[in-house]
């Protein structure tokens, strides 16, 4: 059982001195490593998030759950932290306090997730994958006949883009600036900025949704009992924890499956499941990889620490994974991994993430032949960031393939059999081809 002690106790266990940063290149060029190393504090190890930014990193899978299934004794709200921290600290950016469910307990919690539940529900698996393949199908034309493309820059990014500006009902300018904005408070860039951009973003779309209501995820929160604060805060969890992440699982899948890292050899095996090269980067490189974070009231004791009162517990997904502890051999078809997080803040809606994921990286390989990485582009490298675990390009080469131009004049035959479905919260029903997608056009310049 966690106990409780007063904040003048000495620690049983780990020293606050001697901080390992998750911050700067070295460790995003190589966290595994970092990880390894902080485990000889046991499972809880002492870390800099950013400059000044001390924290507590939880890197036992077992111990990682226990603080994930207490929210009594780990609360989610931060203000009493931030209260110390430079209003210039790049950790601001996703650890200061917004009013919505990721930073509240209790019955505040339930009634702010309650909306987020009700909203993720309705939304149509079945229309979601066929939206998601004819976007891709559009992004692929784009580049299929070139025989190179960065597969982030080019595919994954902007697929999830696209798919949820529909599924938000958002103009493509509005939403490249949320998503642009989003990823800026990711990587501690200017956070102040990126947060007043990012608010001022979001009321536009919420003002837009209310002149304009349709069948889109905004237009549902709005029926919610949400103040307007709430309400914008709300939308950002959404396309935050879902645009940029997914499209970091989509290039970090792709990686590990064309560079034959792990996974059974990779594609030149002949025997990788899509759904298990999904997984397997979900539990070794979760794109979320340290982010659920915890500020205990008072001091508490937990696997020989002791955590000071008001100071960051972080849990690492990506270390909690990869304990020792676990056997590996386990991971094809088990989800108990962390990515999603656990107990009452562990993501709404994992489906989701993973159907979008599967569908993406299925689609290309589907349509690239000789898909491989470009080694003449240098070996990939990571963005620096303590919470997200992303490429920052992924180059690739194929065999070129031609793709066939719409006739401008003849009309489009869709057989009976096969009516294209309609978007899964738009209702309005999808295209198959680059020419005739406005928003694939958009992002191609056209």
């Amino acid at each position: 059982m966690t106990r409780h002690l007063p904040a003048d106790a000495p620690p049983p266990g780990c020293p606050a001195h001697n901080r390992t940063a998750l911050h700067g290149p070295a460790f995003a060029a190589d966290p595994a490593g970092t990880y390894a190393a902080l485990r000889e504090h046991g499972h809880i190890a002492p870390v800099e998030l950013a400059p000044g930014v001390p924290a507590s990193l939880v890197v036992g899978y077992r111990t990682a759950l226990q603080v994930l299934r207490d929210p009594t004794t780990f609360p989610r709200d931060p203000r009493r932290w931030q209260d110390g921290v430079p209003p210039d600290s790049p950790a601001l950016g996703v650890m200061r306090y917004r009013p919505n469910c990721m930073f509240a307990d209790g019955a505040e919690h339930a009634r702010l997730r309650g909306a987020i539940t009700t909203c993720l529900e309705r939304v149509d698996r079945t229309a979601l994958r066929a939206d998601t393949v004819r976007v891709a199908d559009g992004l692929i034309d784009g580049f299929a006949g070139t025989g190179r493309v960065d597969l982030l820059a080019h595919y994954a990014r902007p697929l999830m883009f696209i798919l949820f500006t529909n599924l938000f009902g958002c103009p493509p300018q509005l939403s490249e600036r949320l998503a642009t904005n989003t990823k800026a408070l990711f990587d501690g860039c200017d956070p102040e900025a990126a947060d007043r951009a990012l608010n001022a973003t979001l009321q536009e779309l919420v003002e837009l949704k209310r002149r304009r209501p349709g069948h889109d995820l905004v237009t549902r929160l709005l029926a919610a009992d949400l103040s307007d604060e709430e309400l914008r805060q709300t939308v950002l969890v959404l396309m935050g924890g879902g645009s940029e992440p997914t499209a970091d699982l989509i290039a970090n899948a792709l990686y590990r499956m064309l560079s034959d890292d792990g996974l059974g050899g990779g594609l030149s095996s002949g025997v990788v499941r899509v759904d298990d090269a999904v997984d397997e980067v979900l539990w070794v490189d979760p794109p979320m990889a340290n982010y659920s974070t915890f500020y205990p009231r008072e001091a508490v004791a937990l696997a020989g620490v002791l955590l000071p009162a008001d100071q960051p517990v972080v849990i690492s997904m990506a270390a909690a994974n990869t304990d020792p502890s676990l056997n590996p051999a386990h991971r094809t078809g088990n989800r108990s991994h962390l990515a999603f997080s656990a107990g009452p803040h562990a993501c709404p809606a994992p489906d989701l993430a993973r159907l979008l994921g599967a569908t993406a990286v299925e689609r290309v390989l589907d349509r690239l032949p000789g898909l491989g990485l470009d080694g003449g582009a240098g070996p990939v490298r990571w963005r620096e960031s303590p919470f997200s675990r992303g490429l920052l390009a992924l180059p690739a080469r194929f065999t070129p393939v031609r793709v066939p131009v719409p006739d401008p004049v003849a009309p489009e035959v869709v057989p009976p059999a096969a009516p294209v479905p309609p978007s899964p919260v738009t209702g309005e029903v999808g295209v198959r081809s680059r020419s005739r997608n406005p928003v694939v056009r958009w992002w191609h310049g056209r």
